[in-house]
């Protein structure tokens, strides 16, 4: 028996294959996305056990790749590091059954219908897995493989059909190059289709890939040689708090000083932004100061975005928001700010145990973890006004917010000119976390055609342009300000006008020219 026969082997080298896919992510950017799941298609055509298959590459690719996930629980939750190793297999577990389900799917329709069924379903299946990665216990899209290709040839589809389109056109390449190579490896197997048919049209299928492919890197190009911009200055603050210091209230005055002070030499910015929470008070117990920085920002014709934690009495509703101060409109007559006001924007897009704890009423006091400060946040609405600083409207997204374009999307509108994402990422150390966090929003910029601001605690803070490309960042784990002119592109990409609607579009067409081939193949025959 072939050793890739092996069940064991099989099994150990799927594992293998999934914790390699870390490696295609930040900050390493190596290039093995397509090795690895080349490979993996491979053994699931080849494997009689494609639920454990799929499961370990999926264990395998979730578990090395959120290990950053641990370094906060570990950390900060307060718990014996076995329990907090349980609780990572259990996440990591529950992710990997979506890559076993659509494993079990694509190995079944290939083993009923043939081997360009195979090809012909695997992008739509692969999609379906992770849109519901995405919406399910409000959702946890990250690591999916389109942000590998940030820096390759295929990032030039990005501003057409998005991250989740990279992501199919992925899964296409590898379906088609695992069917060549099965092929050759079992040319007397059995399908409905002869193997030689089978081959020619999987090479036509990449050959097409690559076609298009160069077609969008063309046109891509030539609008960037038609843009014109327009700039406008910001000045961004990263204050390196230790997080064991943010919710101390002896501490709270200390940290506002500390960004105050910080800020001092960035007022004739148009734009000031401070990260999440900045603000370690309730924003009912901060007024005072609220007030004066507003009436600061305003005197010096600035607009300031700073992060704030809001308990709204009347509603009984906690809230982690943005809220804006100083300058709204370069005509503005007066300072914007009122305890309440419209300028904000609260985060809709919960993270589970550290925002709200599921099942709350059974696991509030099992472990420190599921008691830790402000974790019980209420949620805002799925569609919220853009902030607004010196005429400047900008797309808002906190912390993993950034992960889900769709949102994005939704708040865009057509006087948008860039999208703001703020974090605190000193949860997760020195960890692969931020770096990911960072390529998520490079991402963002460049399905969108808008400049990103990204603001964190301790890093990584940077500008992004319209490409996708970091423009200027500071180091992490220190204290910085960072200052620069931000581009402002007139361009409308077609995955902001269509959002994922043209990535499904792509892989019904692409099932359906399969299967028609498929037909075609067969009546041809007889």
């Amino acid at each position: 028996m072939d050793r890739l026969d092996n069940p064991w082997f099989q099994r150990l080298l799927s594992l293998g294959l999934g914790l390699s896919l870390t490696l295609g992510f930040a900050p390493f950017n190596y290039p093995v996305t397509f090795f690895s799941v080349c490979a993996f298609f491979v053994l699931l055509l080849r494997t009689s056990k494609p639920k454990q298959i799929s499961f370990l590459f999926g264990l395998g690719w979730f578990g090395a790749g959120i290990s950053w996930v641990h370094v906060s629980i570990a950390e900060f939750g307060g718990v014996p590091l076995i329990v907090s190793l349980l609780m990572m297999l259990v996440l990591v577990s529950y992710l990997a059954l979506f890559v076993m389900g659509v494993g079990q799917l694509i190995h079944w329709i290939q083993g009923r219908y043939g081997l360009l069924a195979f090809i012909a379903v695997a992008p739509l299946a692969w999609s379906a897995m992770e849109y519901l990665r995405s919406i399910l216990f409000t959702g946890f899209p990250w690591l999916s493989l389109g942000y590998t290709q940030l820096n390759t040839p295929l990032a030039y589809f990005a501003p057409i059909i998005g991250e989740t389109g990279v992501t199919s056109v992925i899964i296409m390449l590898c379906a088609n190059i695992a069917v060549i190579i099965h092929t050759r490896s079992h040319s007397n197997t059995e399908y409905p289709f002869n193997a030689p048919d089978t081959k020619r049209l999987a090479y036509m299928g990449i050959i097409g890939i690559v076609v298009l492919g160069s077609m969008a890197a063309y046109s891509f190009e030539s609008k960037e040689m038609d843009d014109k911009f327009n700039t406008f200055s910001v000045g961004l603050v990263q204050g390196n708090i230790e997080q064991s210091m943010r919710w101390l209230p002896e501490l709270d005055q200390p940290i506002m000083d500390k960004y105050l002070t910080l800020s001092q030499g960035l007022w004739e910015q148009d734009i000031v932004i401070w990260p999440e929470a900045a603000i370690p008070k309730l924003e009912s117990e901060a007024q005072l100061f609220l007030r004066q920085l507003d009436q600061q920002a305003f005197n010096t014709q600035t607009g300031l975005i700073t992060g704030i934690v809001n308990f709204d009495m009347g509603k009984n509703h906690i809230l982690n928001q943005l809220i804006g101060l100083g300058k709204t409109h370069t005509h503005s007559e007066l300072p914007q700010y009122y305890y309440n006001h419209n300028n904000r924007f609260a985060k809709h897009h919960l993270l589970p145990i550290g925002e709200f704890i599921p099942l709350e009423n059974w696991l509030r006091g099992i472990a420190p973890i599921f008691d830790l400060p402000m974790s019980s946040f209420t949620r805002g609405e799925f569609i919220q006004d853009n902030l607004i600083a010196n005429s400047i409207h900008l797309v808002p997204a906190i912390c993993f917010e950034i992960v889900f374009p769709r949102q994005i999307r939704a708040n865009i509108t057509s006087d948008s000119h860039a999208i703001i994402t703020v974090s605190n990422d000193a949860w997760f150390g020195d960890s692969n976390g931020p770096h990911q966090h960072m390529q998520i929003a490079q991402m963002r910029a460049l399905e969108f055609g808008l400049p990103v601001l990204r603001v964190t605690n301790n890093g990584i803070t940077g500008i992004i342009n319209h490409t996708g490309k970091i423009q200027s960042q500071l180091p992490q784990f220190e204290v910085g300000m960072l200052v620069d002119e931000v581009n402002i592109s007139p361009s409308k990409t077609f995955y902001r006008r269509f959002g994922d609607n043209l990535n499904v579009i792509m892989c019904v067409l692409w099932m359906a020219l399969f299967l028609w081939s498929k037909v075609i193949t067969r009546n041809h025959k007889s």
